[in-house]
């Protein structure tokens, strides 16, 4: 029963885990798990009176029951699942369907808040029974489209902003999460867990975060799709905070279709989150409606960003093979050294600090008890504590604490300046010059060993220009490269959501299908 559960796991993870084992006559064998279905498969199923929630979310727990001391990707899994799917067959028998999600299993990433009485921890021991026992508005979203929350994931700790370095997707809470192409390479973070679960088939779908890189890279490193949407297309109440300008949450699957259903329930207008406002007319976009048909890259104009090229020979040649296919495709792909004209000397890393101590302190006066008083009591827990304090600095907690408020001239003027660099300066006047359709570029190179002596080996990426304007990306598998899944990246302006999935879509139809982890760990 316990089998669940990761290592480091504290006791009222335990419990809450213990509550949901799947019953013990629910077995899941490589011939008749339901694991890597697709969501308009799944959803076929249920139409045709063929497949039941229930069937499917205890088909699912069985099966990550099985692969799960070995991945160590789900951090708590829902007590309440079980129940939550029966309500919805209920519902479907009785003619009611709550929306295009209806009976679909999806992981929270666990910095996403969820009323099912599971601790939001954000991979943190200081955090680990910290339960606001409230939704987060996109748990909210999710559950009004008909999805049964399965779990929360695991995460690199903190969404891997508190120490010099750090292991992708290791925390204190939930242990080393482990990549299921090769369990001793690094699955890539922060939302490590959340690309695992996908990728292994625990679920069809599931939600991550990103301030910089934790969608795309997990997903690039675990063969699967993630879309990280523009700023504010997506709420971020209830989600514990890194970066009020670049913070967002985005989903991740097996395909840009499932994805891009996703997005469509993800989306609207949250009045506790002020960036939404902005976003608020581009809130009732059909994302599915955005997939490409057939023929739909002729005349498509694609930019190339070649700075990140030059650090892994395959990766390069993988890059080339894809452009010569894009280009015998129909589309025009143009070379682009730099997207940036000028270099934002440090500031990117200085609003990083400022927000992120603003944000903390405001997400724990959202309280009614708060845990901590202010991101000053969270450090002095950490830093007294051995265990907290054995493998990491945790030095950006500090550094984070020592700066001033939002209102101080060195964060206004240096979040003025690095939106201009990456954005009206950078992706906005490289997309305008050439008249692009998107940008693509290679996500990252194959995953590294995990080694938590050393840290992470980062070989490459090129997330920081979508990331640092808050514009959206998406990366879809482009290829292997000795067993190990290499991500393509489509990035773009402000709100080219659409566009994005267009290009994505029509580059996951020209690839093929794309091998799955062998899952026999």
């Amino acid at each position: 029963m316990l089998r669940y559960l990761l290592c480091s796991a504290t006791i009222i993870v335990l419990m809450v885990c213990g509550c949901d084992a799947p019953p013990s006559d629910v077995t899941a064998t490589s011939n008749k798990t339901l694991a890597f279905q697709s969501i308009q498969d799944i959803q076929l199923a249920f139409e045709q009176g063929e497949l039941t929630a229930v069937d499917l979310v205890e088909d699912l727990l069985a099966y990550a029951k099985t692969h799960e001391p070995s991945l160590n990707a789900v951090i708590a899994f829902n007590p309440l699942a079980i129940t939550q799917a029966k309500q919805l067959d209920s519902l479907r028998e009785a003619g009611t369907i709550l929306g295009p999600l209806h009976g679909i299993p999806v992981y929270l990433k666990d910095n996403i808040e969820t009323a099912d009485g599971i601790p939001t921890t954000a991979g943190a021991r200081v955090f680990a029974t910290s339960n606001p026992a409230r939704d987060a508005f996109i748990t909210a979203q999710l559950r009004k489209a008909g999805a049964i929350i399965l779990g929360k994931s695991n995460l690199s700790e903190w969404a891997n902003f508190h120490s010099n370095f750090s292991s992708s997707g290791h925390s204190g809470v939930g242990g080393q999460t482990k990549n299921p192409y090769d369990i001793t390479r690094s699955p890539c973070g922060s939302s490590a867990g959340s690309g695992v679960v996908v990728a292994a088939g625990y679920a069809p779908l599931a939600i991550g975060t990103e301030t910089n890189g934790s969608i795309v890279c997990p997903s690039h490193a675990n063969g699967i799709v993630g879309i990280k949407p523009t700023v504010g297309l997506l709420s971020r109440t209830g989600i514990v905070p890194i970066s009020e300008s670049q913070d967002t949450p985005g989903p991740m699957a097996r395909s840009v279709a499932d994805a891009a259903a996703a997005l469509t329930v993800l989306q609207g207008a949250d009045p506790t989150d002020a960036y939404t406002a902005a976003a608020e007319e581009y809130t009732n976009r059909d994302y599915s409606a955005s997939l490409s048909k057939k023929g739909s890259l002729k005349g498509k104009r694609i930019g190339l960003h070649t700075a990140p090229l030059g650090n892994h020979f395959r990766v390069d040649s993988l890059v080339r093979q894809t452009v010569r296919k894009l280009e015998a495709a129909g589309a025009t792909v143009i070379e682009i050294e730099e997207l940036a004209t000028r270099s934002p000397s440090g500031k990117t890393f200085d609003v990083l600090l400022y927000e992120f101590k603003d944000g903390v302190n405001k997400y724990l006066q959202s309280f009614p008890n708060p845990p901590f008083d202010s991101l000053g009591g969270i450090i002095k827990a950490v830093t007294e504590s051995e265990l907290d304090m054995a493998s990491f600095d945790h030095e950006l907690l500090r550094m984070a604490n020592a700066k001033g408020s939002l209102e101080d001239d060195e964060y206004q003027e240096a979040l003025r300046d690095i939106k201009l660099i990456f954005g009206k300066e950078g992706i906005d006047r490289v997309v305008a010059l050439h008249s692009l359709d998107g940008i693509i570029a290679p996500t990252g190179g194959p995953a590294w060993k995990i080694d938590l002596t050393n840290g992470d080996n980062f070989s490459l990426g090129s997330s920081t220009p979508a990331a640092v304007s808050g514009y959206p990306n998406i990366t879809v598998p482009m290829g292997m490269i000795d067993g190990l899944p290499v991500g393509l990246s489509f990035f773009g302006p402000a709100y080219s959501e659409p566009a994005l999935i267009s290009l994505a879509s029509a580059w996951e139809d020209l690839r093929g299908p794309f091998a799955r982890p062998k899952m026999d760990h």
